[in-house]
């Protein structure tokens, strides 16, 4: 349950800024844990890792031919995924930076991949519609399972231990109940562009092209609160929770992060919020364990690593 005090303040002091890239920033994903890594994909078709305490690139990964639209970091950090217009999956080595495994997946580009909570299966959404499931042990080149109940792109994916979630433009969030071998489908009745539900699967965050994130009951999908003000019509956002799960977070069309008390739904001040990117915020995500550090990324071409309160700690 989020504090009785609310929600910690977001981190809005500027740490540092990530500019290599050429071109618009898809993706920014923390490795697991405590460990101090970020690694962003980009339109220059290139996966970079980062020191985001440093703001220094350690190394660039090159294999992709097309843009990069997703990444996913094994629970162990030793390896990453990442996916987008080639149709393949790309299975890399963190430190040698090769490509351990390529999988052609799909017919069309593939919008986002992750990984099972031990980086045997990983799980790919394509515009295609539909999903498929990987396994990284096998060396079949088929995938174990596909998911074709979706009728346009899929946007979004979650992987937990028992279930699978899965987002799509034609206003669908499906979940596949792996154990008992169930689907629901809650509709949305807009296009999804990020599906993320609470670290304990009870309920979940789903952002839509009609200006609004919902907190969805997973068991039930009663909707149970409603996030809006921030402005996303056309592009693919994500929003995140933040730290504790206390807040919502979210980048914007208008390159604004907005973030919304979870309890009320009241925007967190400063509202409405300044203006931190040029063009879209393509990508929000909360450190997984510091209480005030967040990363954003966008279409102007950099990554932004945030701060609270702003120390060099």
């Amino acid at each position: 349950m989020a504090p009785s005090r609310g929600p910690e303040p977001l981190a809005r002091a500027l740490h540092f800024t990530l500019e290599n890239h050429k071109g618009p920033v898809h993706v920014a994903r923390y490795a697991k844990g405590t460990a101090k890594y970020v690694l962003t994909g980009g339109q220059d078709r290139l996966v970079r890792l980062w020191n985001p305490h440093l703001g220094t690139e350690i190394k660039a990964y090159s294999a992709h031919g097309y843009e990069v639209l997703s990444i996913s970091v094994a629970h162990d950090n030793t390896k990453f995924v990442s996916s987008g217009g080639d149709r393949a999956v790309f299975l890399w080595d963190v430190t040698t930076g090769n490509t351990i495994r390529r999988i052609s997946a799909h017919l069309a580009k593939i919008n986002v991949v992750e990984f099972n909570n031990d980086a045997s299966v990983v799980a790919s959404g394509s515009y295609d519609s539909t999903v498929k499931l990987w396994d990284l042990r096998a060396q079949n080149r088929q995938p174990i399972q596909a998911l074709e109940e979706a009728r346009d792109s899929v946007q979004a994916l979650y992987v937990g231990s028992s279930r699978i979630m899965t987002g799509s433009v034609d206003g669908h969030v499906r979940t596949y109940d792996l154990r008992k071998g169930e689907l629901r489908a809650d509709y949305i009745g807009h296009p999804v562009t990020s599906v993320l539900p609470t670290q304990d699967e009870s309920t979940y965050l789903v952002m839509t092209l009609d200006g609004h994130i919902r907190l969805m009951d997973a068991i039930t999908g009663k909707l149970l609160n409603d996030f809006s003000g921030h402005v996303h019509s056309s592009y693919r956002c994500r929003a995140c929770f933040g730290h504790g799960e206390a807040s919502v977070v979210a980048g914007d069309e208008n390159g604004a992060i907005w973030a919304w008390d979870i309890l009320d739904a009241k925007p967190l001040k400063p509202n409405p919020p300044p203006k931190i990117h040029h063009k879209v915020v393509t990508w929000t995500e909360h450190h997984p364990t510091e209480a005030g550090e967040l990363i954003t990324a966008s279409a102007d071409g950099t990554a932004k690593v945030w701060r609270y309160p702003a120390s060099g700690s």
